[in-house]
């Protein structure tokens, strides 16, 4: 049996070292014993590490890095968990990228762990100044209560960072000095008797400042500053009372919100607005504008934009999603497979194609090329909301009396959300101008059911919708001319 006891400064590098003496003279993990200076001395301890000879082994270097943190935990296993990982990787390296192994799940979780408490020390160590404030460098001193052993690898951070002064950071079990520009350790302390520092009442001032009342979340406000800093921490002493004055503080706010915008937000909402603004040139001139659109990146890969064809006084406009492959080539909507199935299923339900407005949300075609192939891809929320404005304008020129809406794009373009479309499909729901929009399932997704039973019955469902609009339509049109609906 081999004992091996590391050091407490130097740890990382001293059981690298130890390892690889190890892995060379073939010790399995059973038969060695992991310990470090602060720890018990067990019954083997009296068997010295031997020094290593120089050997290559070959291990990934995600380990290395996953060794030189893990070894900074305070878990008194953390070496021999390292090893016997270690003994086990040298013979199947692939381990390392194992999701699956619990025992590397257990040493990232240690990892992480690690790395959060090295966040932690970055974030709540607070300095306070000691000595000659005119000395050529000034001192100063903090105190720290880490969860691991962190005080090692964190301390490069503060000697960079605060490389112009001299420094210490005193912890329990380790203490950091920054002299003269020279990084060095030494053994804990007990908490030392620090000065009061001027400068503790300006960031007070500065904390009180940033507080934001009206977006605290107190939760997640502890989770990141978690209570056990708060006694080291001197603005810990106002977060109870910037917490329970916090209501009154956003009602104030509130209440003392200014009544007129700023000019520059002005002029902002003067160039959006004129942006927004409804298609004022020719009816005729509509179809060459899309064309010419470049608002957003799917311009640069479509063959063209696909404008919305049909009379312009139509009664029922029809949006469907964007243009196919086949659209893309032809310049028109709804002339693929799916628009070719909308013909077949609107001519069962006494629908007529040509008296209506059929475009899409989105004009240009988004897809993914496979060799030869162009693969259809949905526009996202962005690419949506570029479109919406040429929908709106379309949909301002043609004024139609229903909306026929085929699946989630056209829903999202119109009524700004595309979720729960099978839930939605059959209901009526209106635009912010009062147009009515009709829900419907896109007959894409009818062609791409796999079970002839459930494609049947979902095409039932997709014509008594069309029926349904036809209906609407006729009663709409009746009701505007002022003749009787029953």
């Amino acid at each position: 049996m081999r004992h091996i006891t590391l050091p407490d400064f130097g740890t990382a590098a001293a059981w690298r070292d130890a390892a690889r003496a190890c892995l060379r003279e073939g010790l399995a993990p059973s038969d060695v014993t992991w310990g470090s200076e602060q720890s018990e001395r067990g019954l083997f301890d009296d068997q010295p590490a031997r020094a290593a000879a120089p050997v290559k082994q070959t291990v990934p270097r995600s380990f290395v890095s996953l060794a030189e943190t893990v070894c900074w935990h305070r878990d008194a296993d953390r070496f021999a968990r390292l090893y016997a990982f270690l003994w086990r990787l040298k013979d199947a390296p692939h381990l390392i990228a194992d999701r699956g192994d619990r025992e590397l799940a257990h040493l990232r979780s240690m990892e992480k762990s690690v790395h959060r408490c090295q966040h932690k020390m970055k974030a709540f160590v607070r300095f306070r100044e000691i000595g000659d404030r005119t000395a050529p460098r000034r001192s100063f001193a903090a105190w720290f209560e880490p969860t691991h052993h962190t005080v090692e690898p964190t301390a490069d951070f503060f000697a960079r960072r605060f490389a112009d002064m001299d420094w210490r950071i005193v912890t329990p079990e380790k203490t950091a000095i920054f002299l003269d520009g020279r990084l060095s350790f030494a053994e804990g302390q007990p908490r030392p008797d620090l000065p009061e520092d001027a400068g503790e009442a300006l960031w007070l001032t500065y904390f009180r400042s940033i507080f934001n009342p009206a977006r605290l979340k107190v939760q997640a406000m502890t989770s990141e500053m978690p209570k056990k800093y708060w006694r080291n921490l001197p603005e810990a002493a106002t977060i109870p009372d910037l917490i329970a004055n916090a209501p009154a503080r956003a009602r104030a706010m509130a209440e003392a919100a200014p009544t007129l915008p700023p000019i520059r937000a002005e002029k902002a909402r003067q160039q959006l607005a004129a942006h927004m603004s409804a298609w004022e040139g020719p009816k005729e001139a509509l179809p060459a504008a899309i064309h010419a659109c470049t608002r957003c990146p799917l311009h640069r890969t479509a063959t063209q934009a696909v404008p919305g064809v049909g009379p312009l006084d139509a009664a029922l406009m029809i949006v469907g999603e964007q243009p196919g492959d086949q659209e893309d080539l032809a310049g028109l909507p709804f002339v693929g497979p799916a628009g070719q199935l909308f013909d077949k299923v609107a001519q069962s339900a006494g629908l007529s194609r040509s008296e209506t407005f059929v475009t899409n949300a989105v004009k240009h075609f988004k897809f993914t090329p496979r060799g030869k192939r162009r693969l259809h891809q949905r526009p996202n929320s962005g690419e949506i909301e570029h479109c919406r404005w040429w929908l709106d304008a379309e949909r301002s020129l043609v004024q139609p009396k229903l909306v026929l809406a085929l699946g989630a794009t056209a829903a999202e373009a119109l009524t700004g959300t595309g979720a729960n479309i099978m839930r939605r499909r059959g209901t009526i729901e209106q635009l912010a101008d009062g147009t009515p929009v009709l829900i419907a399932v896109h007959p894409s997704f009818l062609l791409r059911l796999p079970d002839p039973a459930e494609r049947e019955k979902q095409m039932a469902l997709f014509e008594a919708d069309l029926r349904l609009a036809a209906q609407m339509v006729l009663a709409l049109t009746a009701r505007s001319a002022g003749a009787p609906t029953g």
